[in-house]
């Protein structure tokens, strides 16, 4: 079976190149006891596809791989097992046992579906964007001023040459806040229901006090699905969602581990990160420097993977890779 894991990176571990995270996941995964399916060969190796590699020192709330399993547990348990090796700087938030791909149709992987991603880039406190930018409204305005231009033209360097692009048609939107990140985020997403059971990382299961209950909700297309449920002392617990075909999945609400800093210096962006057009918000905020004058430093800024996308054939809107079923 293919299971979808999506996790967090942050912490120390923004240092640790892609091919490590993967070695680390494949001891994790050894240490969890997880039924690892193999490739077949003179050298066999866990069955493992990350959706797409993270940059050295970018920290992520939205991380995924496709793993193969011969057996799993409830993606509850299974969450469970694999956070308790962990270390930290990773946290598994998601897990979803995929469907089998239909007849006669191509199997598709994460790194294949990604379309765009989202990101949240700050200045780290103790550096400076000179005198023109000195607090969060010259800054917003400044950035504003750079998206909105006609064209947004860089030198972007292949492993074989170096070519003129235009970026601009490449950046969906920009926000300055969460709210308004939200906001403008809702304009671009599928609406679709929600086929996960979200439970808050910060609750934990039913007692055995029996203080902690939940309650069992039928759909009318015979789907069960579980409902927070309050005890007398204040405190609430959730549980699993499962369809009655047996495939089930499990989300953490966890909370985000992004870095703060107390200059307040940030910008959110959706970038175009599929294979045709691989946006990098490193690129964007360095044609910002150059567009302002500013002396581009690579250390000033923390960029941070916030979530990543596939894009509907048919609305052209987009769907986090947690919400595919495939």
């Amino acid at each position: 079976m293919k299971v979808r894991i999506k996790f967090q990176k942050y912490g120390p571990m923004k240092f640790i190149g892609h091919l490590d995270v993967m070695r680390y996941f494949q001891k994790a995964f050894r240490r969890a006891e997880l039924d690892s399916e193999y490739t077949k060969g003179f050298n066999p190796h866990q069955v493992m596809s990350f959706a797409s590699p993270l940059g050295l020192g970018l920290t992520s709330d939205g991380e995924y791989m496709d793993i193969g399993l011969n057996f799993s547990d409830s993606p509850k348990l299974m969450v469970k097992k694999i956070n308790g090796v962990m270390s930290e700087g990773f946290k598994v938030v998601g897990y979803r046992i995929l469907e089998e791909p239909l007849e006669n149709v191509k199997n598709v992987t994460a790194m294949s579906l990604v379309s765009s991603s989202d990101y949240m880039v700050s200045l780290k406190d103790g550096y400076s964007l000179g005198d023109m930018i000195t607090c969060i409204d010259e800054f917003k305005a400044a950035f504003l001023k750079f998206v909105e231009s006609s064209e947004i033209i860089i030198s972007k360097k292949t492993k074989k040459s170096e070519k003129l692009v235009d970026i601009k048609p490449m950046i969906s939107f920009v926000a300055f806040d969460e709210a308004e990140y939200k906001n403008k985020l809702k304009d671009v997403l599928l609406d679709m229901p929600i086929s996960v059971d979200v439970a808050p990382s910060h609750v934990k299961d039913a007692d055995s006090d029996g203080k902690s209950g939940h309650m069992k909700d039928a759909d009318s297309d015979g789907k069960s699905s579980y409902k927070m449920d309050a005890d007398t002392d204040g405190k609430s617990s959730y549980k699993m969602d499962a369809d009655t075909d047996g495939k089930s999945s499990y989300m953490m609400d966890a909370e985000s581990r992004a870095e703060v800093y107390d200059n307040g210096i940030k910008v959110y962006m959706q970038l175009d990160t599929g294979s045709e057009s691989n946006l990098k918000p490193e690129l964007v905020i360095e044609a910002f420097c150059n567009a302002n004058n500013i002396e581009y430093n690579p250390y000033a800024w923390q960029h941070h993977r916030l979530e990543m996308y596939t894009r509907d054939d048919k609305t052209k809107k987009l769907i986090s890779l947690d919400r595919l079923e495939r």
